[in-house]
C-alpha cells in the first residue's frame, strides 16, 4: 500500500492529475477489493462514471518509481487517453487505464514496457467492465506479479491465464474461482462419473499414460485420445501438455476441496 515513504509519488501524480489524492485512495480501494457505492463515488469525481471499460499493466521499475510513475502517465497522454490510476505496492507499480482512443491492453502495454525492469515480469489484464472490474484487473495484476517468479522464462508481458495455478497457491481468490468454474465445473458435467472427467483424471493421475489409463478405464487408448481431446476443446485446456496438465490438476484439487 501507498505509505509516507511513497510521498514523492503522491506528489507526482497530484502534478498529472486534478486531484491526487482522490486517485490514490481510489487505487488503494480498488487493490484492497473494495467495491462499493462509496468507491464509484471516488471514480466518479475523476471522471470514471458508468459501466467503463479498463484494463491494468504492471511491474517493477527500470530506474526510480517515480520515473515509471512519470512515464506511464505520459504514455496514457501520448494514447489519448486521461485519468489512469496510479499506484505503488511493494517494489511494483500498477496503472488502471480506461479504454480511450487509442488505450487499450495490446497497444498501452507494449508502450509501456520500457518503463517498467527488463529483469522481472510485467503483466497486462484483459479488458473488465465497471468498479468490480477495475478491481479485478488491479488485483489480479498484483497477483501475477507476485506469483511471476515461479515461471523460469515468463512471457513479456504476462496475460490472463498464464499464473492462474500460481495465482490459486498464494491465495488469489479470484483465479480459484476461474479454476473451479471454468475448468474443473466445465470439465466435470453433470456428475462424478462423466466419462470425460473420470479420463482426464485417470490420465493426469497415471502420469500422462495412455496405456495405464486405457487399462484403468478398460477402454481402448483411442477412446483415451478421443476424450482427451474433447476435454480440450471444452476447457481450453490439453492434458497431453504439461503446463496444461499442472493447471488441470490444480483446477480438480479446487473443486473436489469446494464440492466436499
Amino acid at each position: 500500500m501507498l505509505g509516507d515513504e511513497h510521498a514523492d509519488i503522491l506528489e507526482l501524480l497530484a502534478g498529472h492529475t486534478d486531484d491526487g489524492t482522490i486517485r490514490a485512495l481510489a487505487f488503494e480501494c480498488l487493490i484492497s477489493g473494495l467495491r462499493d457505492e462509496r468507491v464509484t463515488a471516488l471514480l466518479n469525481v475523476i471522471g470514471w462514471r458508468g459501466q467503463f471499460e479498463c484494463f491494468a499493466v504492471g511491474g517493477e521499475p527500470a530506474e526510480s518509481m517515480a520515473a515509471t510513475v512519470a512515464k506511464i502517465g505520459q504514455v496514457i497522454t501520448d494514447l489519448g487517453g486521461a485519468s489512469p490510476l496510479i499506484g505503488v505496492y511493494g517494489a511494483f507499480v500498477i496503472v488502471c487505464a480506461r479504454a480511450q482512443a487509442a488505450v487499450s491492453p495490446g497497444i498501452a502495454s507494449t508502450n509501456m514496457l520500457p518503463a517498467f525492469s527488463e529483469g522481472a515480469a510485467v503483466y497486462v489484464s484483459p479488458m473488465r467492465e465497471g468498479v468490480e472490474g477495475a478491481s479485478h484487473a488491479v488485483r489480479e495484476t498484483l497477483f501475477s506479479l507476485q506469483a511471476a517468479p515461479s515461471i523460469v522464462e515468463p512471457a513479456r508481458p504476462l496475460r490472463a491465464d498464464d499464473l492462474l495455478p500460481e495465482r490459486a497457491l498464494i491465495g488469489d481468490d479470484m483465479a480459484r474461482e476461474e479454476l473451479y468454474r471454468n475448468v474443473y465445473q466445465v470439465l466435470h458435467g453433470s456428475s462424478e462419473d462423466d466419462p470425460t472427467f473420470v479420463t482426464v483424471s485417470t490420465f493426469l493421475r497415471h502420469g500422462g499414460s495412455l496405456e495405464a489409463t486405457a487399462k484403468e478405464l478398460n477402454i481402448h487408448p483411442n477412446t483415451v485420445r478421443y476424450r482427451l481431446k474433447r476435454a480440450a476443446e471444452t476447457t481450453g485446456w490439453d492434458a497431453t501438455d504439461p503446463r496444461d496438465a499442472f493447471v488441470l490438476n490444480t483446477a480438480i484439487a479446487i473443486g473436489r476441496i469446494r464440492d466436499r
